[in-house]
């Protein structure tokens, strides 16, 4: 995904990673990004009661300044650790300020990795000026390799608009392999535009794109404690969006949803030991909650990912998980049920012309599309997710080792 689209430098925008040696010797594992003055800045977090220490500063820095930069470390959560944490974290914070003369709540601090540990605030705080030192405008790929836990290869999308004559950038990165349902909002995101815009406009768009992108997918099920998306904008485009026609503004909006689903699909294609990358589509629901109830309670099935990992056509786990969804008053005999476009359930039962041999063939795909039709509605969502391999379990066996 990296390699293969051209990356957009946001104007007002410098970032920066280096080797810290948080928990592992000689890979990135400390990322700085640094936004013009005034630029706007947005954020959703995690909903675990167990946040992590730099969520609950970061929250609190959002609401007391404008901020100014970005700091993120791999290799330890810092959740977990109380007062202590909240201490370890505002201290780099600090020591970033100092370094940048800002006050520290213009800092706001992000951490992904081993939770329960205490943050290694020495190694970080004596990285800090060369992390500072480097900040280049076109670091975009070393800062998304540096936010990388168990991901194995970097997320970032790009897209550029042409408004008035002048462009419009949107570049953001993202990490996140495994215990990933966001929820909001172990996933970290941060899309950058150079485009002006208000905060509050702001964060009305980044709480419809990450509706849109991450709070559709899931690998596993579990919300992590240091889930974040933030979206920040610039103004030097020299473009403001509420003086934007609405065709204009229309079509950045289009610009910055595709930035968000990309990031998202891209957490699905890397997720830890997927072979299978799920799109679930549950159609004509009485609601949207029953469609993505419908859909996780599939994307969620052991059985059904399993299924999916060994390329085996047992659609009966997929009746079943849509029997046990909880839907109120379901007519099974309206209910159908695809394996791309292949009719396997209809009327209660298997289809008349659902042959083994057609399951098999979507089922052999790299790329697997379920749909379900549920006959209650207009109401249609969508959710994306991935298979239940071997190496997922060795990996999170493994993960502290």
């Amino acid at each position: 995904m990296a390699d293969s689209l051209p990356i957009h430098q946001v104007a007002g925008v410098r970032l920066s990673a280096v080797k810290a040696n948080i928990r592992y010797a000689d890979r990135l594992d400390l990322v700085l990004i640094e936004l013009h003055q005034n630029s706007s800045v947005a954020g959703v977090f995690t909903r675990n009661a167990f946040c992590a220490a730099p969520v609950h500063l970061a929250r609190q820095h959002l609401n007391e300044s404008s901020p100014r930069y970005f700091l993120i470390n791999t290799g330890n959560a810092n959740a977990g650790t109380g007062n202590a944490g909240i201490r370890d974290a505002l201290q780099c914070c600090d020591a970033l300020a100092k370094i940048s003369n800002l006050n520290a709540n213009q800092v706001l601090p992000f951490s992904t990795g081993v939770i329960g540990e205490s943050l290694p605030v020495g190694k970080i705080v004596d990285a800090l000026p060369a992390c500072h030192a480097k900040l280049l405008s076109d670091s975009w790929g070393d800062a998304a390799t540096g936010i990388m836990t168990t991901d194995t290869r970097p997320k970032l999308s790009s897209k550029q608009v042409s408004v008035g004559g002048k462009a419009v950038n949107f570049t953001g990165i993202a990490k996140g392999a495994g215990m990933l349902k966001p929820n909001m909002a172990t996933m970290l995101a941060f899309v950058c535009t150079d485009l002006g815009i208000s905060q509050e406009s702001l964060q009305s768009l980044l709480t419809k794109a990450v509706e849109t992108s991450f709070n559709r997918i899931t690998v596993d099920g579990d919300t992590s404690t240091n889930d974040c998306a933030m979206l920040a904008a610039t103004g030097e485009s020299s473009c403001q969006f509420d003086s934007l026609s609405q065709e204009e503004q229309s079509r950045c909006v289009a610009a910055l949803m595709d930035v968000f689903r990309e990031l998202a699909v891209g957490l699905i294609k890397d997720a830890e030991g997927a072979t299978k990358f799920v799109t679930i589509v549950v159609q004509n629901g009485a609601n949207q909650e029953e469609c993505l109830q419908v859909a996780y309670t599939i994307a969620e099935s052991p059985l059904v990912k399993t299924a999916l990992f060994a390329s085996d056509p047992n659609w009966g786990r997929i009746l079943a998980a849509v029997g046990r969804a909880g839907l109120q008053d379901l007519d099974i005999e309206k209910v159908e049920i695809y394996l791309g476009a292949v009719r396997i359930v209809t009327n209660g039962a298997v289809a008349s012309d659902y042959l083994e041999a057609l399951g098999q063939k979507e089922m052999d795909k790299e790329e697997i599309t379920i749909s379900i039709k549920l006959g209650r509605g207009s109401a249609s969502e969508t959710v994306w997710t991935s298979d239940l391999s071997h190496e997922y379990i060795r990996i999170n066996a493994e993960y502290r080792t």
